[in-house]
């Protein structure tokens, strides 16, 4: 075990954020995003007992988020005509403040069909079993200023 690490970071997804370098993408996806068929040239790590709000928490704690982009969080659209309520966004937003001075300004949205081809091109793509609609957010990682 580490000190200052959370726990909920194993060691393979530590090791895939270290690797991952600037503007490299990762999505934190909910249970019923297509991950593997997604993440075919990417890696898939499974995570399918949490949930994506923990896993966020955790995973700003030690990754930067990109300062060369307006939003290097996107969440992924809501399709038109669906009636679905999405409170996990503010969920999100709330998190990513605790870690990130620009806030809900660093959000941003990516239609459907948009978010899975950008989601293709992502370094790697961590399953969860969060049971949230619509709950998928991708991160563009940033540099390390020390």
């Amino acid at each position: 075990m580490l000190k200052g690490i959370p726990k909920i970071l194993s060691p393979e997804l530590l090791m895939v954020l270290c690797e991952m370098g600037h503007s490299d993408r990762l999505v934190i996806s909910d249970g019923n995003f297509p991950a593997e068929s997604m993440g075919k040239d990417a890696i898939v790590i499974r995570c399918d007992g949490h949930g994506v709000p923990e896993l966020l928490d955790a995973i700003l704690q030690v990754f930067p988020l990109d300062t060369y982009v307006e939003k290097p969080v996107n969440l992924m659209e809501v399709m038109p005509g669906d009636k679905v309520e999405t409170p996990i966004w503010d969920t999100y937003k709330e998190i990513i403040a605790k870690h990130d001075e620009r806030g809900a300004d660093c959000v941003g949205n990516i239609e459907r069909f948009a978010f899975y081809e950008e989601a293709k091109t992502a370094y790697a793509i961590i399953a969860t079993g969060e049971s949230a609609l619509y709950a998928n957010v991708m991160l563009q990682k940033g540099v390390v200023v020390e």
